[in-house]
Order: structure tokens, then C-alpha cells, then sequence
């Protein structure tokens, strides 16, 4: 059966084995044969990206090369350009495998903002790390030079930048990634999450923060109606005591029970739990299924999804 689906792609399967973009555009290639395989079987096909590696080696480089007179660009600004970068190399890419393949569609990137809340908690409590690790003393030259920024401690590690990550109210866009798929293209959107913006006197404004990419891509997916949407993570399902002795593969699993085991701490703060709680928000904003699995499963997907079904 035809679908239509939102496929969201980690930031660390596209930065390659060194960061350049020669290497990105290597990795990147590889991902889109595989998307491609579910475009030549006819799905339609949402794309959405994160970029949390790009952005932390982009704020690297405008930090170490700041002066008063090229000062470090906002967090927003930052976002937006490394979604046109990954958007740009995207569609070049899938569409050079399309066109090899005989496939007659457009991909396109749309540089996306994300609508969020002004009043989000988030932004009284900045949670999300960003950018390199700082010892005491770099931390004391960064905030002489930005006293608006924040650092925290990570994990023994060193300090890091911590930014809001408030959560997505509207994909602003969403009516031209619509337009797009009723006309047989291939849009390529709210990568990273979106730029988030607010309203503000009845203009969008944008605002320091970074959203959660499976968060937008849930809400992308809820925007335009999507009949599917499907996470890509690394490994091929989700697991109860993931790494442990009595590691458990879940297949299929309700939204009740993932609530009951988000309660018992099964999944991992800043890796699994987000995109268990996007898929729990899209399965209960609109009674459809999602699914977690790793890119080798995707390509292979056919009546039968291969991964974790999230169902109602």
C-alpha cells in the first residue's frame, strides 16, 4: 500500500567520518539510495533532518573567529544556515540518485521556521547543550565576551553552551511541503527541527534556541496528515534494558505501555526518550501509527514495517 510518510534522519548519520562536506555528501548519498528504494515503490516522501553536529562545528567556528566587527551570528541564523547547507546537499544528492534511477521526481529543501510558544517553559530552564566543552577558565573568557550565554556542567566532561529547547506549536511551512507532495515532489523540510520563531505583534521573530528534530518532524507529520511517521535511529528496534543482560526487543507497542516504561526510566534522556515522545504526541494527536528503525530496515519496507510500531 502507498504511502505517504515523514522520514526523520539523525544529525550524526549525515556528518560523515570527518565533517567536511565531501564527506557529509558521501554519507548523505548513501541515505538517499536507501530513501530512494521506498520513492521508486511509490510512498511519498517527507524528509526531515536534525543538525546537531553541523551546529556545534559552525558556532566552533564563529566563536574561535569572532571579532567585534564579525561577530558570532544568533542561534537562529545558525540554524537556518546549516539547514540550507544539509537541505542543499539533500536534494543534490537524491536528486542525482533519482535521476540514475530513472525516477522522474523533484526533491527540494525548504528552509522551515518552527512556530513555538513565548511562554514555553524552556526558556525559563535551558537544557538543550550546543558547541564545544569549555574548561572554568574558558568559560569565564566565553561569558566575558557573551553574557547572555550559559553553561553547565556535562557529565564530568567539561562545560557546554545550554540553549532552550522549547517544543514545536506549527510547522509554518507545512501548507508548501502539502503543495509539494500534490505535485509529486519530494520536500525536504524543518531540518534540525526549524528555526524557531515567535509571534510577536503579528510577526514571526526569530529566537535563541534549538528544537528537538523528532518533535518537528512529529508535528510536520501531524501538519500535513501524513499516513506514517517513521524515526531512523541506529539501531533496528527499541529495547527494554537496552545494553543489559535482560535486554527485551519491543516490535509493536502501545502508546500506554511506553508511558508506563518512560516511568521506569527505560530509555535514555538524550537519545531514545525524545523520539519515544514524539512518536507517543503524533499516535495520539491523530490515531496513526509511527515507527523507530534503523536505516537498513527502512529500505526494506514493504505491507510488514520492520522496527517498533508505535500504536494507539
Amino acid at each position: 500500500m502507498r504511502k505517504s510518510m515523514v522520514i526523520a534522519l539523525g544529525g550524526n548519520a549525515i556528518v560523515g567520518t570527518d565533517g567536511t562536506a565531501c564527506s557529509q555528501k558521501i554519507s548523505i548519498r548513501k541515505t538517499m539510495n536507501a530513501l530512494a528504494k521506498l520513492i521508486k515503490k511509490g510512498h511519498q516522501l517527507v524528509i526531515t533532518h536534525g543538525n546537531g553536529p553541523q551546529v556545534g562545528n559552525l558556532l566552533l567556528q564563529m566563536v574561535n573567529g569572532c571579532t567585534s566587527k564579525n561577530p558570532v551570528m544568533p542561534l537562529d541564523t545558525i540554524g537556518a544556515m546549516t539547514e540550507g547547507a544539509i537541505g542543499y546537499w539533500m536534494q543534490q544528492e537524491l536528486n542525482a540518485v533519482l535521476h540514475d534511477a530513472q525516477v522522474e521526481k523533484t526533491a527540494a529543501a525548504i528552509v522551515t521556521q518552527t512556530l513555538v510558544s513565548a511562554s514555553d517553559p524552556a526558556f525559563k530552564e535551558p537544557s538543550k547543550p550546543i558547541g564545544p566543552f569549555y574548561s572554568k577558565e574558558e568559560v569565564t573568557k566565553q561569558t566575558g565576551k557573551h553574557s547572555e550565554y550559559l553553561f553547565k556542567e556535562d557529565a564530568g566532561r567539561g562545560y557546554r553552551r545550554v540553549v532552550p529547547s522549547p517544543k514545536p506549536v506549527t510547522i509554518i511551512e507545512y501548507p508548501v511541503v502539502k503543495l509539494m507532495l500534490e505535485n509529486q515532489m519530494i520536500p525536504i523540510a524543518a531540518g534540525g527541527g526549524g528555526i524557531p520563531v515567535i509571534e510577536k505583534n503579528g510577526q514571526l521573530k526569530g529566537i535563541e534556541g534549538v528544537i528537538d528534530k523528532d518533535f518537528s518532524a512529529a508535528k510536520l507529520a501531524e501538519n500535513i496528515s501524513a499516513d506514517e511517521l517513521i524515526i531512523l535511529t541506529s539501531v533496528d528496534h527499541v529495547y527494554l534494558n537496552f545494553n543489559k543482560p535482560e535486554q527485551k526487543m519491543l516490535t509493536k507497542v502501545s502508546v500506554q505501555k511506553l508511558k508506563q516504561y518512560i516511568k521506569e526510566g527505560q530509555f535514555a534522556p538524550g537519545s531514545m526518550l525524545p523520539k519515544i515522545e514524539a512518536t507517543i504526541d503524533f499516535v495520539e494527536r491523530t490515531g496513526k501509527s509511527a515507527l523507530i528503525t534503523s536505516l537498513k530496515n527502512v529500505e526494506l519496507l514493504e505491507d510488514d514495517p520492520i522496527g517498533t510500531v508505535i500504536t494507539r
